[in-house]
């Protein structure tokens, strides 16, 4: 993986602490500034969300397309609560104004996944290329190590 899927990934995984907390914190009624819409929706959501990321630490394609999906549903509500209001004259409260933040955040998360993920399906990287500097060396037989059948093969260390 380059290190733009690593960075993406971690931020992935980030982002499902830091909704973790925020659910954690719902229930136990410590207000931090960010409230899911509904918790249960919310706990179900960070379990989809978790078995996503582990399929995409996996470089599966399925898990990127659940993983926006998911997140498209629950934190599109949002988005399109916002854009409601803002049509109808209302003014956000910052809390909405935050909760929103966030969902454009995971939205563009999880296209970011996606798109990493459809461009990039390989597990490796560079590593795994050939490197025709040493092929001549290392992929012919010709230059292999024959031992004789009574050469000494013990290893002793000194």
């Amino acid at each position: 993986m380059s290190l733009i899927s690593y960075l993406i990934t971690m931020f992935a995984v980030l982002f499902w602490i830091f909704r973790l907390v925020i659910a954690v914190t719902t229930s136990l009624n410590i207000d931090i500034g960010f409230t899911p819409a509904d918790l249960t929706a919310e706990i179900v959501m960070l379990f989809v969300a978790l078995f996503c990321i582990v399929l995409i630490f996996k470089r599966q394609l399925l898990g990127a397309i659940l993983y926006i999906v998911s997140y498209g549903w629950y934190f599109g509500k949002d988005i399109l609560d916002a854009i409601i209001q803002i049509q109808n004259g209302t003014q956000l409260n910052t809390m909405q104004i935050l909760n929103v933040f966030i969902a454009f955040i995971a939205i563009i998360l999880a296209l970011a996944t996606l798109v990493d993920i459809t461009i990039n399906k390989t597990k490796k990287g560079m590593s795994d290329k050939n490197n025709k500097k040493t092929d001549w060396f290392y992929k012919n037989e010709q230059f292999d190590r024959e031992f004789d059948e009574r050469a000494d093969r013990n290893n002793y260390k000194f």
